[in-house]
């Protein structure tokens, strides 16, 4: 291979970094709106693992992606009553640790890489049928319908190498406005989010210096789940996420438009009074242009009711 064709395979090879495959509007989260009392406290660590294809835009020759995505995250979530209306706020830190493989200019390589993936924080408010109440007012409380919104911001705080195609960090703030819809009958819970990611530019997207901007990403997202006893449930799950066309430096590239959707299964075990097991598996249903991965995730939750920083006697009902 000619040295120039060398480099420049190095250089791509670079890029093949963790944060490509696994994108916010991907996500499955049964149970997103459904409320708890004031003052309940989580602290989440959460493990993901990720295997598939994955995809590049499509001007740059990289062919036959795949990765090898382990993403665990720590997150810690309070609520509390906002108007007299149920409220809650949550963190989330990810960590990407990646193997990934191509084929460049008819050569394959495979790479690995590590590094912070950008933070994560979510407010959330009842619109109708949660009102703010204290864990003894919650306990004889039952849901109906309830109706809520929440903002999503990502910030950019992930590691960033503008010569590298792909980063942990994406170098650009992120926000998703949503409305989500609840409904309760007997055991069953029925949940419906519809909302929209959008981007800031990026300004030192690869080699450094071009200006790569994205449309916005709609998304809609349902899941049926059902009670066996509290806090031991499962459901399934499913989503649809469509746009997200990329320009950069004004030349837009209608081919990386995302028209993709995942089907799922979840399901949370309590393991005592304070701490709970979460295990989730989801694949692509349809994928056009990225997403065509499958994930398993497990997580640890330890909750209480309290102050943040103590250990009340009670526990929470996430």
């Amino acid at each position: 291979m000619p040295f120039v064709a060398r480099l420049r395979v190095a250089a791509l090879l670079s890029g093949l970094y963790l944060g490509s495959p696994i994108g916010s509007s991907q996500t499955l989260v049964p149970r997103a709106y459904v409320i708890t009392p004031n003052d309940a406290n989580a602290i989440v660590v959460t493990y993901g693992y990720n295997t598939g294809n994955f995809s590049f835009d499509s001007s740059i020759p990289v062919t036959d992606a795949g990765a090898q995505v382990s993403i665990p995250v720590l997150s810690y979530y309070h609520s509390f009553g906002l108007f007299g209306r149920s409220a809650n706020v949550t963190a989330s830190l990810p960590y990407g640790v990646g193997t990934y493989a191509g084929t460049v200019i008819g050569v394959h390589h495979s790479i690995y890489r590590s590094g912070l993936v950008d933070s994560q924080y979510r407010f959330s408010v009842n619109l109708k049928g949660g009102p703010a109440m204290p864990v003894e007012d919650f306990k004889r409380w039952q849901q109906k319908m309830l109706l809520g919104v929440s903002l999503t911001v990502v910030a950019p705080t992930g590691q960033y190498d503008p010569r590298r195609l792909v980063n942990p960090g994406s170098n650009r703030w992120a926000f998703k406005p949503e409305l989500g819809w609840s409904w309760r009958r007997g055991r069953w819970i029925l949940d419906a989010y519809g909302g929209a990611w959008l981007f800031t530019g990026n300004d030192r997207y690869f080699p450094g210096y071009s200006l790569q901007t994205e449309q916005a990403i709609g998304s809609l997202e349902t899941h049926l789940s059902r009670n066996i006893r509290p806090r031991f449930w499962f459901s399934i799950d499913g989503n649809v996420w469509f746009g997200g066309i990329t320009t950069l430096n004004g030349v837009v590239n209608v081919r990386t438009r995302q028209t993709s959707s995942r089907v799922g299964v979840t399901a949370s075990v309590p393991v005592s009074r304070h701490q709970s097991l979460k295990v989730s598996y989801s694949l692509a249903d349809y994928a056009l242009f990225g997403g065509d991965f499958n994930n398993v995730t497990v997580a640890w939750q330890y909750s209480w009711i309290g102050k943040p920083w103590g250990t009340g006697s009670q526990r929470s009902s996430p």
